[in-house]
């Protein structure tokens, strides 16, 4: 039988705490290898961790700053000598653009070269899958992304999320929350289907658990609508109904809804609230103003208006919230008004899934403090079209 096959089928009957034994099984007997780590990106996105029963975890390894890490963020495998004609291969172990984390694999060089880099590839792409499966009935691998504890209300929100990112022939999407262990009520989704995208880019009004509540009974009102096969308008009047009629007006939240046809470029949009746009097309970076209707719940009944423009290939969008364009430097400037956009042209040639990343770094130097007083959340989506 062949060697992958084997692989494949070894993983995909492994019990779903059991993938890391199955795959360091497989790959000592049909690949001579004589060690294999799972090390898991943490909800920061800036640490590698082992995967390993707790409490004995090892000392995570910097994203940047390792090899592992190199490979993670490069999402292309990376080979290291090691000692007596070993090497190391680390393997970025991702699923539809989703980066998980990396494999490890410590081998022999001339099984290496038989082999080939692209089975051993296969292979860590089959474990994301099934790890993606097995994560609805082990808490092992949500376990190894956490380096400190999270606060319930981040735990609320990073299990409503989608991913981190995702990428599709007609575009690749990135976005990242801060601050990522103590996030209340920003937050984003997105759905894909043969010709459209719908991405939601939420922020939620209040802190803590009112916060993550509220934002947890808009999106799956959103989601309950969207699954209905309802318009953007009609879903956005179908969520801010249910938040009314939670908080009769107490308590709302701001949202930017996108539907995207993904063979033409043509976007719907709802604007009902704070979230912004900005868009990098030809080296010039610009905010897109939509027309603004209300946030969903403030008022009973609410009718929305979706809005149009057009997407081009190679455009970069990126999405923002109030806790990221209102923060202020030490002399009151605010991150929206130069710094923000400077920020999106130095990182115009980072892909897509790293850009929220390194703006939200920026964001924290504009800051002057690491702390913030809101939580933040970007956005990239990259336009490349059919």
């Amino acid at each position: 039988m062949n060697r992958f096959v084997t692989a494949e089928r070894a993983l995909r009957t492994a019990a779903p705490h059991e993938l890391l034994d199955a795959v360091r099984r497989v790959l000592t007997e049909e690949y001579a290898a004589r060690a294999a780590e799972l090390l898991m990106a943490d909800y920061g996105l800036t640490v590698l961790q082992a995967v390993s029963p707790l409490p004995h975890s090892p000392e995570p390894l910097p994203v940047h700053g390792s090899t592992p890490g190199r490979a993670f963020g490069a999402q292309e495998p990376l080979v290291e000598p090691d000692r007596d004609g070993l090497v190391r291969v680390h393997l970025p172990v991702t699923v539809r653009g989703d980066r998980l984390g990396v494999l490890s694999v410590t081998l022999p060089d001339d099984e290496l070269a038989q082999s080939g880099l692209a089975e051993l590839s296969e292979i860590a792409e089959v474990l994301g899958h099934e790890i993606v499966v097995a994560e609805r009935d082990t808490d092992l691998y949500l376990q190894a992304r956490r380096k400190d504890r999270l606060t319930l209300a981040a735990e609320m929100q990073w299990q409503l999320l989608p991913g981190c990112s995702c990428t599709h022939a007609e575009y690749e999407l990135g976005a990242q929350l801060e601050p990522a262990y103590a996030i209340f009520g920003d937050n984003f989704d997105w759905s894909v289907t043969a010709d459209h995208l719908m991405l939601y880019v939420t922020n939620g009004m209040g802190e803590g658990i009112e916060a993550a509540l509220l934002t947890n009974l808009a999106i799956n009102a959103l989601r309950n609508a969207r699954r209905a096969g309802l318009s953007l308008a009609d879903q956005a009047a179908l969520a801010d109904q249910a938040v009314y009629a939670h908080y009769r007006g107490r308590s709302y939240l701001s949202v930017l809804m996108f539907d995207f046809e993904l063979a033409t470029g043509r976007v719907r949009v709802v604007d009902a609230g704070s979230p912004q746009m900005l868009r990098l097309r030809g080296g010039t970076v610009e905010r897109i103003a939509f027309e603004a209707q209300l946030p969903l719940g403030m008022f009973e009944e609410t009718d929305y208006v979706t809005q149009e423009f057009q997407v081009e290939p190679g455009d970069r969008l990126v999405f923002v919230s109030d806790g990221v364009y209102a923060v202020a430097d030490p002399q009151g400037e605010a991150y929206g008004d130069v710094a923000l956009a400077r920020a999106i042209q130095s990182t115009r040639l980072l892909p897509a899934a790293e850009v929220p990343r390194a703006i939200l770094r920026e964001l924290t130097g504009h800051r002057g403090r690491p702390v913030p007083d809101d939580d933040a959340l970007v956005v990239c989506l990259d336009w490349h079209g059919r």
